[in-house]
């Protein structure tokens, strides 16, 4: 009798884990996750960028600052 109680409960907790995993992976959910993740690698992308950029603008005025070419007419 206890074991059969024990597969019973065993079964039913298969059954409702399956159940939550098969939920998890409907489109609308999985939709939901994929537009999450690609938000927040955009945001990461537009980090990545701003400090790259800053880093490049900081880097040219050394290098102007240090060749003597702060007037940008002096070109040609």
């Amino acid at each position: 009798m206890i074991r059969r109680l024990f597969y019973l409960s065993l079964g039913a907790l298969i059954t409702l884990w399956v159940m939550r995993r098969l939920q998890a992976l409907h489109p609308n959910h999985v939709a939901r996750r994929t537009a999450a993740g690609a938000v927040g690698m955009l945001a990461q992308v537009r980090d990545f960028t701003s400090d790259a950029l800053g880093e490049a603008a900081e880097r040219e005025t050394e290098l102007r600052a240090r060749f003597g070419l702060d007037n940008s007419d002096n070109n040609n």
